[in-house]
């Protein structure tokens, strides 16, 4: 199975030991998150560091290692550039752009609790509880 991972689920995994995180130790995984990822997880440190009382130095310790573990792939912007235009068309928020024009790239879903990501048809979206029934 490949994904695109949204910011929400990397902050799922980072906050609690919980569901996403088996999820992300799958061996049958693959996901992929754009550069643009780090942008976003750099500018929640804050609350990433009030929902889990960490230091800010442990925080990005642990995204670390969970790039380390998880079968995660970092794709640059400049790869999934062709496709922000139609990402533009289709993404019902201007935010995760980046997210959608990675799924064009790789052809395949978005993981992802936004709801508002289900306001398009083009891209299919996927969340927690629906990966765990499979």
């Amino acid at each position: 199975m490949q994904l695109v991972l949204d910011a929400n689920i990397l902050f799922a995994a980072l906050i609690k030991d919980g569901t996403t995180r088996k999820i992300f130790m799958e061996k049958n995984a693959k996901f992929y998150v754009p550069e643009f990822i780090f942008h976003e997880l750099f500018k929640h440190l804050a609350e990433l560091r009030a929902k889990t009382n960490l230091s800010e130095t442990v925080i990005k310790k642990q995204i670390i290692e969970l790039f380390d573990l998880a079968n995660i792939e970092i794709i640059s912007s400049i790869e999934i550039k062709p496709f922000l235009k139609q990402a533009e068309k289709i993404c019902p928020d201007i935010n995760d752009i980046h997210y959608f024009a990675l799924a064009l790239k790789m052809k395949c879903p978005i993981w992802s609790e936004d709801k508002k990501l289900r306001e398009q048809s083009e891209i299919k979206i996927i969340t927690t509880k629906e990966l765990m029934s499979y």
